[in-house]
């Protein structure tokens, strides 16, 4: 997989903060989080911002699948976010951003849904200094690869929610 900013790990870079009402850090999400219950994406609440900030990009995957999957499962990823947004929604519709197809092979959230055990699902948000001018269709890697030749990273910020396979039948 090519590297690019949505790839991997994220640092923390400036005052980006991302958190939730639904988990604590490092801890259980709900049950309705996952695909075969609810599947809505949990409330996030995004806080500083830095100035000059033009957009938001959020990426939610799955790492621990790489034994299972071949490879990180995406589950969401959302660009072109208003920067005063303060609080995404429980079950956000995301009408004013862009979302991109999850590896459901789904446009929008497609909730956790690990076949066995304990995964950790990383909630990763960048500040970008301008909009990205890519398709709905468009997969991580490509939005990834705009961000990479063509904006600069104001910030950046990831939170970890844990899901166990007990909490849902596998997909």
């Amino acid at each position: 997989m090519p590297e690019t900013p949505l790839n991997g790990d994220i640092d923390q870079r400036g005052e980006l903060a991302l958190s939730s009402p639904d988990f604590e850090v490092e801890e259980q999400m709900p049950d309705w989080t996952g695909y075969v219950n609810e599947n809505e994406n949990p409330e996030l609440e995004i806080t500083g911002v830095p100035d000059g900030t033009e957009s938001l990009v959020m990426v939610v995957d799955d790492p621990d699948a790489q034994p299972v999957a071949g490879h990180t499962w995406d589950h969401w990823f959302v660009w072109n976010i208003d920067p005063d947004i303060g609080t995404i929604p429980r079950d956000w519709n995301a009408k004013d951003a862009m979302e991109g197809f999850n590896d459901y092979v789904e446009q929008g959230y497609g909730g956790p849904s690990p076949p066995e055990g304990s995964h950790d699902y990383r909630f990763k948000l960048l500040a970008l200094d301008s909009t990205l001018e890519v398709p709905a269709e468009t997969r991580k890697t490509r939005v990834g690869s705009a961000i990479a030749m063509n904006v600069d990273v104001l910030a950046a910020t990831q939170i970890v929610g844990t899901y166990h396979a007990d909490q849902g039948t596998a997909f």
